[in-house]
């Protein structure tokens, strides 16, 4: 980890996965720092012209099954400023065209993608305490992806990207074969109905995908406070023949270093949740 700590924008309220994000009571201006704003606009002015699209795929449109839900909660100001001034720079539509990551970051260090980042803090964080791997972190969630753009900007990280969009578009159509070296996802949606099971994004066919995109030897790593979905990623990864577990008695992993104490994260433990880690490297065939 860095000895210099990530600071991020003054904390704001959040939501669990599923449940709409709390509003802040009142208006406030634009230009005062901390606080959500409303945009006035007219009808089909985009929210940020020069910042993430709402549908950016929306031309790859298909009826299937999603593993998220877009939340759109209000964005503070500074996420807003940082969602005009950094997207064109920092910022990736997932719009369904082949993307060269060598071009994306400017050049050809590792690539890990993390799917579902939250508000960026732990992102942040990862990348600052290792600036020779980038980071292309793909959300839904717009204030999270201003948030994160703001911590890349205010502490000098060079080696984060934000990406828009569904990220099984992304792998599918938009990554080149072998082009990742890691995968991470953390605390997913564990959409805890069992009529909803079919919604969680770890599945046998969303790990087929993943390892044609992953290069030999990769590392997917799992990460959830919710020991049912726990115990059904450890089944799935474990039956998969695309990947091995890096624990010799088959089980789950402790949480390393590199992953840093989420707010969330915390909040759980508070709570007595167990969190579960999981690490499983892509072999070759």
């Amino acid at each position: 980890m860095s000895d210099s700590p990530i600071t991020p924008e003054a904390p704001q309220p959040t939501a669990n996965p599923g449940e709409p994000a709390p509003h802040a009571p009142g208006e406030a201006s634009e230009h005062t720092p901390g606080v959500s704003v409303r945009h006035s606009r007219s009808k089909g002015e985009p929210r940020f012209p020069d910042g993430p699209k709402p549908d950016p795929a929306g031309s790859h449109f298909e009826r299937r099954i999603r593993s998220f839900q877009p939340r759109r909660s209000r964005v503070t100001a500074g996420q807003a400023d940082a969602l005009q001034r950094l997207w064109p720079k920092w910022g990736l539509d997932i719009d369904g065209r082949d993307i060269d990551l060598e071009e994306l970051f400017g050049n050809a260090h590792p690539v890990v993608l993390e799917i579902g980042f939250g508000m960026g803090e732990a992102t942040a964080q990862m990348a600052a305490a290792d600036l020779g791997t980038n980071i292309l972190a793909v959300d839904v969630h717009t204030p999270g992806q201003g948030n994160l753009l703001n911590l890349a900007d205010q502490n000098g990280l060079p080696n984060v990207r934000v990406g828009n969009g569904d990220a099984i578009i992304l792998l599918r159509e938009m990554l080149a074969s072998d082009s990742l070296d890691g995968l991470r996802v953390y605390f997913p949606d564990p959409w805890p109905k069992k009529r909803h099971h079919k919604r969680r994004l770890i599945q046998p066919e969303f790990l087929s995908l993943a390892a044609t995109r992953l290069k030999p030897g990769a590392i997917v790593h799992c990460a959830t406070d919710w020991e049912p979905y726990a115990e059904q990623m450890l089944e799935v990864l474990t039956a998969h023949p695309d990947f091995e577990n890096t624990q010799a008695d088959g089980g789950f992993a402790p949480r390393p270093d590199y992953r840093p104490l989420t707010r969330f994260e915390g909040q759980g433990l508070d709570k007595g949740h167990v969190v579960n880690d999981l690490l499983f490297r892509r072999v070759q065939r």
